[in-house]
């Protein structure tokens, strides 16, 4: 691990600890309401198939992870945030949980059947996409899936003192081609792409963008 991978992730482990509590709360309904998100996920847990192996990367507090057990998948959720873990934990005592970087997963090769990555790339400096999605990819079966949804545009959007707290990050936005492009270099088929407009009632203001692809 290189000093700038260092920095970025204790950043943004930093940052989430801070807001935990805070950002569960006002995040408590992560998708409800979203017919077009909720799709995607059904769609990708089809093509997983019921009881794969699946690990949601960067889960935060749980939310999605639930939901794609609710789904039929054997999932289990990492963080690099041991506040975001316990409040996970808390939630869904049912589900497993551990903190980790998705950098460098404990994982051996061709374990898995889906991973997703959530909004969870969106802290992963540019130069260190291609490393990620190889590593995604390390750990697919080969026909497995991954799911990847982040905001789109050509800047970052920066966050300084969310609900009070003394942090700041930035979240990059990407646009869906470019993406797709390192994804494919990373030996993965794009299988769909799908785009909506920002959720205003959530307090998106960017389009968003789900990319599910096969290794």
């Amino acid at each position: 691990m290189t000093p700038t991978d260092s920095h970025f992730l204790s950043s943004t482990r930093a940052f989430y600890d801070a807001i935990a509590e805070d950002y569960a709360d006002h995040f408590r309904d992560v998708i409800a309401g979203k017919p077009s998100d909720l799709e995607v996920l059904a769609a990708f847990a089809e093509l997983v198939g019921e009881g794969g192996q699946v690990a949601d990367l960067g889960c935060g507090p749980g939310r999605v992870t639930a939901h794609l057990a609710s789904l039929g998948l054997s999932v289990f959720g990492l963080d690099l945030s041991g506040s975001m873990l316990a409040i996970a934990r808390r939630e869904n005592p049912g589900l497993r949980f551990e903190q980790g970087s998705m950098l460098e997963l404990g994982l051996a090769d061709g374990t898995l059947a889906g991973v997703v990555s959530w909004y969870s790339s969106i802290h992963t400096p540019v130069d260190r996409l291609p490393a990620l999605f190889e590593e995604f990819r390390r750990v697919l079966a080969p026909g497995g899936h991954l799911l990847l949804a982040f905001q789109v545009g050509d800047e970052p959007r920066h966050l300084d003192r969310p609900f009070g707290h003394p942090v700041a990050l930035d979240f990059e936005r990407r646009r869906p081609e470019f993406v797709a492009g390192l994804l494919e270099e990373a030996g993965f088929t794009l299988h769909s792409r799908t785009e909506r407009p920002p959720h205003a009632e959530t307090g998106e203001s960017a389009p968003q963008a789900f990319l599910i692809a096969r290794r």
